[in-house]
């Protein structure tokens, strides 16, 4: 008799959790169906056709002299763009050390859950949202860039640095502090020769990220040439905005070459 109430209560446990989820599964369909049906589907019509943009953006800009003179102009925008992501991508690379040798496990021990928390929080904002804060706090320009780059950065290259560190080779390490060095020389003659190529390496990956990031960041103030972007776009002006996507893919595409070859070598 008692297997067969056990039966029982299992067979009404799964009817009562099948109906629950049925419910659920209602409910959401109601609530979805509703939304779709409420939603307003018209397109606003434009008088310029996608074509007439492209060839506005990547045609004209090479056929009118008015719109070839603004390229050097525009191009030492973009250069201001990449001085705001070296900056940047400078101060994140030092200050993200300290902190990396923080969050390893095998340096900071029990100290490196404040060192991860630190990094994991920096990294959980995007830069966007400190472009923002620094624009507001500080006006438009190149230094609020500068800040949101450096601050944003770190939490990669914190977490990239601390991943290198906790794979190093501990028994250099241990070979120092046996023949009487301190933890400062351990760390400088035992750590930094093992971690330094890498190191090296992800601050230029990182800065290549930066380089693109900086031309968002530009979108809110933030200087280089995405203020001019913005301003081009607000305007529907495409001949301008094709002129800096140009510059933009020609730049981009030069740093990533040049910094995959500088990569390879320290590696």
């Amino acid at each position: 008799m008692s297997e067969q109430k056990e039966i029982s209560l299992k067979k009404a446990k799964t009817a009562s959790t099948k109906r629950l989820i049925a419910v659920i599964i209602g409910l959401l369909a109601f609530f979805y169906i509703s939304a779709f049906w409420s939603q307003e589907w018209t397109v606003p019509g434009s008088r310029v056709s996608p074509l007439t943009i492209l060839y506005r953006m990547f045609v004209v800009p090479f056929t009118s002299l008015e719109y070839l003179q603004k390229f050097p102009e525009r191009i030492l925008e973009m250069l201001e763009t990449i001085a705001i992501a070296y900056a940047g991508g400078i101060a994140a690379s030092i200050i993200a050390m300290p902190i990396a040798f923080l969050a390893s496990r095998n340096i900071g021990g029990p100290l490196s859950y404040i060192g991860k928390a630190i990094l994991n929080a920096i990294r959980s904002i995007p830069s966007i949202i400190f472009a923002i804060l620094f624009v507001a706090a500080l006006g438009v320009g190149p230094y609020p860039g500068v800040l949101a780059i450096s601050i944003n950065s770190i939490g990669m290259l914190g977490k990239l640095y601390a991943e290198v560190i906790e794979s190093i080779d501990m028994n250099m390490v241990d070979a120092i502090r046996a023949s009487g060095g301190n933890r400062v020389q351990a760390v400088w003659y035992g750590v930094f020769p093992q971690v330094l190529p890498d190191f090296a390496s992800f601050s230029i990956y990182r800065f290549e990220i930066d380089v693109r990031a900086s031309t968002v960041l530009g979108l809110v103030g933030a200087g280089g040439i995405g203020v001019p972007l913005m301003i081009a776009q607000q305007q529907r002006n495409w001949e301008d905005v094709g002129i800096i996507l140009i510059i933009v893919i020609v730049f981009v595409t030069l740093i990533d070459k040049i910094s995959g070859e500088i990569r390879e070598k320290l590696v």
